[in-house]
């Protein structure tokens, strides 16, 4: 009884607040009504959709960690912390095996893309590519070569569909890839020739097959005896060959060959050797790396391990590929996207076309060098070519860089819709991944990118003799000025370097590099083998690191005096100052580069006592000090430099660009030499750096 009273009293219970609200509610216009509900919506879809932060697969404040026993390596925080990781796929082993997960993956969805000028892209399917392989492979089998690691097939030619059909022919058989290419020197090629006794070089060009028929004709690569070229030749080169024992092969009649004597594959081994990738080095001759099918698996397993909480590969992946594919960076790149069915596209072959070869093909993942990325930079500010247009992209990048920053990686955002959406569309607009590496990035470009473009933009560092990469941006790690943390297969230490004042007991010193991804020698070079490769596996890179706090890796010296361009070339100054102190009117000379830059400068101070005779000859006149200020004898001396380079070998990237003329020579005294007259070569970097900076900017102009 009581109970029912009671609800018969809340019954009749009035409660104001809410008797009030819904007269409020009752008393407003329905457009108002209207409103609020749109708001309300609007509000909810933003909670709903808003960017969410990448969620770091580790902490960012402590992204490598001290392995006991191991001299003060450091590991990666990702990963089996008892073993180093050396593959990421169990049935993906071997560069063979890499392949046929892509062809499960995919069946016969498109692997491998060309296009012509002004038309769309067209493709090879996995299936296609497998079969021509097999064929080649096939073929060359039947012309004698054997299905085994100690036979060296020569690759010289430009990215290409079938770079990659020769690469997979070799691995089918259990053969191993050479790669040759342009920017070694011609030297260097018959070097490579005759120290991996390289008897059959699958080419491109007609141009380059004239190159190695020359060779032969003067018998300077005498165990070359057969050349496959891709493209069409006519009948004056098949003479020309035979008349110097030659066999010169369509790589089409080589297929058909294996079509008809078709062998079944025979897959190498995890420890056989794959590849032996010639580097440029800096004196001598190129080094052979030799690479196991292991090594290279294991490398693109770490990548995979930093990346897979984030940016897992997979099918509808596509890469441009334009970087040489002579170049392992490139090549592992390529390597994953196979592995997990995506899509290759070849560039034209001119670079100058790559923003075109990018619109129609839409890639996902785009590796780069610095080189290019600090050419995109410019080319966006040139392009905005007033004072307020650069404030107001520099504005836009601020704040799109705040979200960078907390994590946010996106491309639909208000500063992409006013300012980065045709500079994305340039690129394809479909890029959800850039790696660049070979060379350290510019943190003033890598943040504005980053920004700029909304997709992730990794940085890698390493060498070919640790595969590639050793080190690699953590997801959601987007601050500059570092290399990352190692990766998941390899320990990575800092050993003393007591003569430049580095020492590992302060977190800096020589990069040592121990893992699965370290490479096996140098191809019978067993002297350098042992200066590279200690006799417990550390690889010592000859490059100087620092620990950061976080665990990361800051590259800040290099052992000695030697660098690397920003397209990658390492460069020797000593080597070049050698050559061109031959020049009669120079007294010394000081050549400078760094990894920022795609060429050399150099300073050059002139013999007092010789330099105006040498100008009085070339019609130039007056005192020591105003010959040094005159435009039309720097001219004159930098054409006698580039003279004697040429005359001695030097590479086009090896030659300076430009130079300023100085009047006083270094000495002690003025703290520019060592006691024993040796250029103090940081001491000089820092005296001429407005006059570095200014010889840069002209050779931009």
């Amino acid at each position: 009884m009581e109970k029912m009273q009671a609800q018969e009293m809340m019954s009749g219970l009035r409660i104001p607040e809410m008797d009030d609200l819904g007269q409020f509610f009752r008393s407003l216009p329905t457009s108002t009504l209207v409103g609020i509900g749109a708001l309300t919506a609007v509000l909810a879809y933003w909670f709903a959709t808003r960017p969410r932060p990448i969620k770091p697969p580790c902490s960012l404040l402590h992204q490598s960690e001290e392995v006991p026993h191991e001299g003060g390596g450091r590991r990666s925080m990702m990963g089996d912390p008892s073993r180093l990781l050396t593959h990421y796929h169990d049935d993906a082993r071997t560069m063979y095996e890499v392949f046929q997960r892509g062809l499960h993956i995919s069946g016969d969805g498109p692997c491998l893309g060309s296009r012509l000028p002004n038309q769309p892209y067209k493709w090879m399917s996995y299936k296609e590519v497998s079969a021509r392989a097999e064929h080649l492979g096939s073929g060359l089998l039947h012309q004698g070569c054997q299905p085994n690691p100690n036979q060296f097939i020569g690759v010289f030619a430009q990215n290409r569909p079938e770079w990659i059909i020769s690469e997979l022919a070799c691995y089918t058989y259990s053969m191993v890839v050479v790669p040759l290419y342009d920017t070694l020197g011609a030297d260097a090629i018959r070097f490579i020739i005759n120290t991996a006794d390289i008897s059959t070089v699958i080419c491109d060009k007609l141009e380059k097959a004239q190159v190695l028929l020359e060779n032969v004709e003067r018998k300077e690569t005498p165990r070359l005896r057969r050349i496959i070229l891709m493209d069409a030749f006519g009948c004056d080169l098949v003479e020309r060959s035979k008349t110097c024992g030659v066999h010169l092969h369509a790589i089409q009649d080589v297929e058909a060959l294996g079509r008809e004597h078709h062998k079944k594959p025979i897959p190498p081994a995890p420890d056989d050797l794959s590849i032996v990738c010639f580097t440029s080095g800096t004196t001598g001759n190129p080094k052979g790396v030799m690479l196991s099918h292991g090594n290279v698996v294991a490398d693109f397993a770490g990548f995979l391990k930093v990346t897979d909480k984030v940016i897992f590969p997979n099918q509808d992946d596509c890469l441009i590929s334009f970087l040489p594919l002579a170049h392992m960076f490139e090549r592992l790149i390529e390597s994953v996207v196979i592995c997990h069915g995506g899509r290759i596209g070849f560039y034209q072959g001119d670079i100058r076309l790559l923003s075109d070869d990018m619109k129609v093909l839409q890639p996902t993942i785009f590796p780069v060098v610095p080189r290019l990325l600090n050419r995109m930079y410019d080319k966006i500010f040139n392009q905005a070519n007033t004072p307020l247009k650069r404030w107001l992209l520099n504005f836009a990048a601020k704040r799109k860089g705040a979200e960078v920053s907390s994590g946010i990686i996106r491309s639909d955002s208000i500063w992409d819709k006013i300012f980065f959406s045709k500079i994305q569309a340039s690129l394809g607009g479909r890029l959800r991944m850039i790696i660049t590496g070979a060379a350290p990035t510019s943190p003033t470009v890598l943040g504005f990118l980053r920004a700029a473009l909304g997709c992730q933009v990794y940085e890698a560092y390493g060498q070919t003799e640790c595969t590639a990469g050793c080190t690699y941006t953590t997801p959601g790690d987007w601050t500059s000025g570092h290399v990352g943390a190692p990766l998941p297969c390899n320990l990575i230490k800092l050993v003393d370097v007591p003569e430049k004042n580095y020492f590992a007991s302060k977190g800096e010193g020589e990069v040592c590099v121990k893992g699965p991804n370290v490479f096996k020698g140098y191809l019978k070079d067993p002297e350098r083998t042992a200066e590279t490769l200690d006799t417990d596996g550390w690889l010592h890179t000859g490059d100087i690191g620092k620990w950061l706090p976080n665990g990361t890796l800051k590259i800040i010296d290099r052992k000695k005096h030697i660098f690397k361009l920003a397209q990658g070339e390492y460069i020797s100054p000593e080597k070049i100052e050698n050559i061109y102190i031959r020049s009669e009117p120079v007294a010394q000379l000081y050549v400078h580069g760094d990894s920022l830059q795609s060429c050399l400068v150099g300073i050059v101070v002139p013999d007092p006592e010789v330099m105006p005779q040498w100008a009085k000859k070339r019609g130039i006149l007056g005192t020591y000090k105003d010959l040094c200020k005159n435009t039309e004898l720097k001219k004159a001396i930098l054409e006698d430099l580039v003279r004697l380079g040429k005359a001695s070998g030097l590479l086009s990237f090896e030659q300076v660009k430009n130079i300023y003329v100085h009047n006083e020579m270094f000495s002690i005294e003025n703290g520019l030499l060592t006691p024993t007259l040796k250029a103090k070569r940081p001491e000089l970097k820092e005296f001429f750096k407005a006059k570095i900076d200014e010889l840069y900017s002209n050779i931009c102009m």
